[in-house]
């Protein structure tokens, strides 16, 4: 397989090769649209799916011109940012369930 476009290029293909993009996309659909969970699933946002999101946002036909579009790179910025300062809240989520349920198990088991 041989890598297409430069650094940016690169980056914008590794974020849409993760599932975890694709659940933040289902997230912020979700909020955007007042969809419940079951109108739209986890796991939704296929890989092009979220391709054509980068392309759709930063308003090229393909993600090589990120390497040659300040707008584009800055709005790829954004959404990377957007997209680590969502995972960070899951990640604190994760953790505030994990202790109550280990405070409720304590709670319980004794």
């Amino acid at each position: 397989m041989t890598e297409k476009g430069g650094q940016q290029a690169r980056r914008a293909a590794l974020l849409c090769q993760n599932v975890r993009f694709g659940l933040y996309l289902d997230c912020r659909r979700r909020q955007a649209k007042a969809l419940e969970y079951r109108q739209l699933p986890d796991g939704t946002h296929s890989l092009e799916d979220r391709a054509d999101f980068i392309r759709h946002s930063c308003r090229i036909q393909s993600r090589a011109e990120l390497d040659h579009n300040d707008t584009a790179r800055a709005m790829l910025e954004r959404i990377v940012a957007d997209y680590q300062r969502w995972e960070r809240q899951q990640r604190m989520l994760d953790q505030i369930a994990g202790g109550v349920k280990s405070s409720e198990a304590e709670g319980f088991g004794g």
